[in-house]
């Protein structure tokens, strides 16, 4: 889970680029007005310095008669993002090919009270409560580059059982209590733009509840990969281990016991670009209340009999390296993340209403896909 830092901005992506995905996600946008003040949000997202205000794009792409115009746009217009998002995610579909997708939470400080989703919420990460927005986002990824394609805004009990009055008016569809829900809804819905055979879905979610997340995407039949804390209960499936009574015991526990048969898996750490070697093994797992086999993985990075960390998986089929490789696609979402959609405005958006932040990050969405479209290019240009 990231927490929002300010940050320089360094990206430029040609206006050619530019015009060619606004043509596509805008395609279905009911007027020209719109399509164009699509761009021009667009536009400014990819070449403002600082800040990604209302203010601060019409001042450089327009002038400041277009603020209101641009403000009405993204706030208390009809446009459908969902649309938009869609057509973003099947451009992603062919740019990315991607691996998986994958679930990346946000959180966002915030200073008032009144933004949408606003409110004092408990932070594993730092150990303490901050007043903050919570998003999760889900991304296409693969091992080189990602984007994000669709969103939701966890919210607090005072948003969902009685908002304060003046308080921005939610939908009852979105008003999803914990991470958990809004992520599979998110890749649900994702899932449903695209099309296809269901990719699997990488999650790090430390408070939800690993049982739940496993019904929840076997309802969806979506494949998973979870990240879990090495106390989860597990109980061995299959021949019982030397040792072991076949009762339940703790992930850790049980990945301890299995340590002999670890195997060396090597990935490309998204950030160093250096290639990386753990050890890992797995071993067939039940959950308390379930019935449906999962592997339990584990990660060893150094000779400690302790694994350094854990997933839950459905693909139980799957080798061990690609089932390890899947996983740390959440690093590479987490790099790309810091590097680009801090820089376009992603969290920037600070008005009040639900539509408009869901406009706000929808149109930064694009202009990170624009920006990691082109990146390749660039960094593949001779000196």
């Amino acid at each position: 889970m990231h927490l929002v830092h300010d940050r320089p901005f360094t990206h430029r992506v040609p206006d050619s680029m530019l015009s060619e995905l606004c043509a596509e996600i805008f395609a279905q946008l009911p007027r020209s007005d719109q399509r164009r003040k699509g761009e021009m949000y667009l536009r400014g997202l990819l070449s403002v310095g600082g800040r990604k205000s209302v203010r601060n794009i019409a001042t450089h792409v327009g002038d400041r008669a277009a603020e209101q115009s641009l403000h009405h746009f993204i706030s208390a217009s009809t446009w459908d993002w969902n649309t938009v998002r869609a057509a973003l995610g099947r451009h992603l579909e062919r740019l990315v090919r991607p691996r998986a997708w994958v679930v990346h939470p946000v959180v966002i400080p915030k200073a008032g009270r009144h933004s949408v989703g606003v409110g004092p919420r408990f932070v594993p990460s730092l150990g303490q409560v901050v007043n903050s927005q919570h998003a999760v986002g889900v991304w296409a990824a693969n091992d080189e580059r990602s984007g994000p394609v669709n969103w939701r805004l966890s919210l607090g009990d005072d948003w969902r059982d009685a908002p304060l009055p003046g308080y921005p008016q939610v939908p009852e569809p979105e008003l999803a209590a914990t991470d958990l829900e809004c992520a599979a809804g998110a890749a649900v819905e994702l899932q449903g733009w695209v099309g296809g055979p269901p990719r699997p879905v990488v999650l790090d979610l430390p408070q939800a509840d690993p049982a739940a997340l496993a019904r929840r995407f076997a309802a969806a039949g979506m494949p998973f990969v979870a990240a879990v804390p090495g106390s989860t209960p597990v109980t061995p499936v299959g021949p019982a281990l030397v040792g072991h009574d076949g009762r339940g015991t703790s992930a850790h526990q049980l990945l301890r016991m299995v340590r002999t048969l670890r195997r060396a898996v090597t990935w490309t750490d998204p950030v160093t670009l250096t290639t990386r070697t753990s050890l890992v093994a797995g071993i067939p797992v039940q959950l308390p209340g379930t019935r449906r086999p999962l592997v339990l993985l584990g990660e060893w990075t150094g000779k400690d009999s302790w694994p350094r960390r854990c997933w839950l998986s459905d693909l139980a089929d799957t080798p061990w390296g690609p089932l390890l490789r899947l996983a740390k696609l959440s690093l590479r979402v987490g790099a790309d993340f810091a590097a680009v959609s801090t820089q376009v405005g992603m969290v920037d958006f600070e008005g009040r209403s639900f539509g408009g932040w869901h406009r706000h990050t929808t149109l930064a969405s694009a202009a990170h896909a624009l920006t990691v479209e082109y990146r390749p290019r660039a960094l593949a240009r001779p000196a």
